[in-house]
């Protein structure tokens, strides 16, 4: 039986001497706001430069899912996720942008990143269309 999970897997990162990016999109993020206990909806999106390792996706799910009785604010909830994903694959560069559903009138997002000290990000490649 499959059931959340804190933990977050890894495997080794196929071209590590490359700099390239991940994207996911996470549309289904629930946790619970801690003022009144009903559930808050998020759709997070992830996009991060592999070092040595990268998050492995059933993991990732459990880990996601392992919020969902969890009261947490969206400032928090966002920087912890994006600290345990760091912390579980030490990567180049990590961005965490948590876009919650409006929530008395008011919809927030939360943008968190981590940069690992001297990595530079590539000059962006502009294409002639």
């Amino acid at each position: 039986m499959t059931a959340p999970s804190t933990s977050l897997e890894t495997f080794p990162n196929p071209s590590p001497e490359r700099d390239y990016t991940i994207r996911m999109t996470i549309p289904e993020f629930t946790c619970l706001c801690p003022k009144t206990g009903q559930p808050d909806f998020a759709t997070m999106r992830l996009d991060y430069v592999p070092d040595r390792l990268c998050v492995e996706l059933k993991s990732l799910k459990l880990y996601m899912w392992s919020y969902r009785d969890r009261g947490a604010f969206h400032e928090a909830v966002t920087n912890q996720i994006l600290a345990d994903l760091v912390g579980a694959t030490a990567p180049r560069f990590m961005r965490l942008s948590a876009e919650f559903n409006v929530r008395g009138g008011i919809y927030t997002t939360v943008v968190a990143e981590h940069r690992l000290p001297g990595w530079l990000a590539p000059a962006r490649v502009e294409l002639p269309q």
